[in-house]
């Protein structure tokens, strides 16, 4: 098996090329920056420039930069994304059109199957501009007539570490109650997963980790780690949602990443659990950082 790694350095993303190599497969890893293969991750990811045969320098918004990124591949994988404004990128421009550069690079080449990772319950968070812009891909994905596989996580064990963070600087701030459940699930359970995709005939893959935890408990949980009395902050959400009107006008970008964590953070997100990794062992090695 020869596959191509999109979105290498990310967080998923360095988990799935030490996977795919774990398996004998052939791993060409698309990078903007080669020198963060050689570097550990900020959430405990691995350095994995030995696991990667070939090292291909490409930005997926720069079409021209992409020639030959799928030659001889038999699976394209991507989780390419952004969760916050880089050099001026919107969401459409990276999880919608960048992917849909690889996409058709993917197409040309003969490429046997893609998988992508997208987010688990996307229906109903469609109105949001994230959001909108991956599914928008998953339909173009769809249509194009290759065989594919949508993976869809409920949250990363990366996304939970801002708990942790909060809980650091004294206190954790949730919208609503906090009541609301979730599985989220590491980066190396989530890798293996995506593997399986690679060879799975199910063209979606809703996956979340082997704990489920209220957004309280998981608040609860950091401050116990870090060995501090909890202090949790609970918004009401439509105090949230001010904010966000608040900013939209001066930086639409940050106001839809915001929307974002306001709605999704009031939904629940249980899936079906895969995986080995606790949630408190992560907060503990991070913590001891």
């Amino acid at each position: 098996m020869r596959a191509l790694v999109a979105g290498a350095t990310g967080y998923l993303g360095r988990y799935v090329v030490r996977a795919f190599k774990e398996r004998g497969w052939w791993v060409r890893a698309l990078v903007r920056d080669p020198g963060k293969l050689d570097r550990p991750g900020p959430f405990l990811e691995p350095a994995v420039r030995r696991c990667a045969d070939d090292v291909f320098v490409g930005e997926v918004t720069r079409p021209e930069t992409l020639e030959g990124v799928c030659d001889d591949v038999d699976v394209a994988f991507s989780s390419v994304g952004i969760t916050r404004q880089r050099e001026g990128f919107t969401f459409r421009d990276v999880d919608y059109r960048g992917n849909l550069n690889l996409l058709e690079r993917a197409r040309g080449a003969g490429v046997r199957k893609f998988v992508y990772v997208s987010v688990f319950n996307a229906h109903r968070y469609e109105h949001l501009a994230i959001i909108r812009a991956h599914e928008d891909f998953v339909r173009a994905l769809r249509d194009s007539g290759l065989p594919y596989t949508v993976v869809r996580p409920t949250g990363y064990f990366s996304d939970m570490s801002e708990f942790l963070g909060m809980a650091r600087r004294g206190f954790v701030a949730l919208i609503g109650s906090g009541e609301n459940r979730l599985n989220p699930i590491h980066g190396a359970d989530l890798a293996e997963v995506c593997a399986e995709a690679v060879e799975s005939a199910e063209r979606e893959i809703p996956v979340g980790g082997p704990e489920v935890f209220s957004q309280n408990e998981i608040a609860a949980l950091a401050f116990a780690v870090l060995g501090r009395k909890p202090r949790i902050l609970h918004i009401p959400p439509i105090l949230a949602r001010g904010v966000v009107s608040l900013v939209r006008p001066f930086d639409r970008q940050l106001s839809d990443l915001l929307d974002f964590f306001v709605t999704a953070g009031q939904g629940e997100g249980i899936a079906p659990a895969r995986g080995e990794h606790r949630l408190r062992d992560y907060f503990r090695e991070m913590a001891s950082r």
